[in-house]
């Protein structure tokens, strides 16, 4: 079974960090490309950065650009983003995605961006960044 959990959320200050863990299940994340997006309440799900180990690419949306690093242990199956100077607008929820790569040089910016390309999620950890 296919399955991504996430954690590490929490409640923290403004400009403090956190590390958030996906942990994957049933299958090898190096054959995947796996992306974090965030969701507030009244807002639209969106795409903060992708990692893809067969391209060895990782993207990041502007909001978190130099703030927000993604990474991946395959030994532990594992993908990271670490997040760094946390503002009170990075308060969301927090999910991992992953699908099925495929084919080598397909990853772009858009693959960061489109959740309708995932076909496997977590359920979410919350994170809360006070002011």
């Amino acid at each position: 079974e296919v399955q991504l959990v996430e954690s590490g959320g929490g409640l923290v200050q403004a400009g403090e960090s956190l590390r958030l863990s996906c942990a994957a299940s049933g299958f090898s994340i190096d054959g995947y490309t796996i992306a974090w997006f965030r969701q507030a309440p009244g807002k639209e799900r969106e795409g903060i950065s992708c990692i893809s180990q067969i391209d060895r690419t990782t993207f990041y949306a502007n909001s978190v650009q130099g703030r927000f690093t993604i990474s991946a242990d395959s030994a532990k199956n594992t993908v990271y983003l670490q997040m760094t100077s946390l503002k009170p607008e990075d308060s969301s929820v927090y999910y991992c995605a992953a699908f099925r790569q495929r084919i080598a040089g397909i990853i772009t910016r858009h693959t960061m961006e489109d959740a309708a390309l995932y076909n496997y999620w977590g359920q979410g950890t919350q994170v809360t960044v006070a002011s």
